[in-house]
């Protein structure tokens, strides 16, 4: 078929479709480019936010401000290659002669500690910063969590604990017998001759 044989109208119906799906495919991918950034600024707004909230919550509890956006480096060794890892926490503070590094959190999920995000990331401050806790601030709920993390050596089981704890009361316990019986020898076999004398 020619193309002189195709009417007109269709040539320009055909055309006009090929623009508006070239139109909306362009929209479409523009559009999916700009919605990562555009939450990310509003994650950022909201933070900042939460952050100008969460000053006065912390005041009001009787933490003192020590540092804003406080940042540290910790170490890590990679296939034995250690690395430094840069870290930033929203706020250090200080009560009652302790310093606590702050982390503050809006919305529904990001406050809980079932978030798994949320856990690790305070984990982490805890490991890094050299502080005496670590406080997860919901400022929707106005309130202010401590949080402890086990040490790693104060894991050890209690099964292990026990079980060395009766293994050294076995010894002590062996041992005392030892001396007594080595310090007096002869009353023992007194005592059993004059038994066997008795009878």
């Amino acid at each position: 078929m020619r193309l002189s044989a195709i009417p007109p109208e269709l040539l320009v119906g055909a055309l006009v479709l090929a623009l508006l799906l070239a139109v909306v495919q362009s929209a479409r991918l523009a559009f999916t480019r700009w919605l990562p950034r555009r939450r990310i600024q509003l994650a950022r707004a909201s933070g900042v936010d939460g952050e100008l909230r969460a000053e006065p919550l912390l005041r009001r509890l009787g933490y003192a401000i020590v540092a804003r956006q406080a940042s540290t480096t910790y170490d890590v060794a990679f296939d034995g290659e250690w690395c430094a890892i840069a870290l930033r926490a929203d706020f250090l503070v200080e009560r009652e002669g302790c310093r606590f590094v702050a982390e503050v959190k809006t919305g529904r999920l990001a406050p809980r500690l079932e978030t798994p995000a949320t856990r690790r990331q305070l984990l982490e401050y805890r490991v890094a910063f050299d502080v005496d806790g670590v406080l997860l601030v919901d400022v929707d709920a106005g309130r202010v969590h401590s949080l402890e993390f086990p040490s790693p050596t104060s894991r050890l089981p209690e099964s292990g604990v026990t079980s060395l704890a009766w293994i050294a009361l076995g010894a002590a316990l062996g041992f005392g017998a030892a001396v007594a019986w080595h310090r007096a020898p002869s009353s023992v076999a007194g005592g059993a001759a004059s038994f066997c004398r008795g009878g």
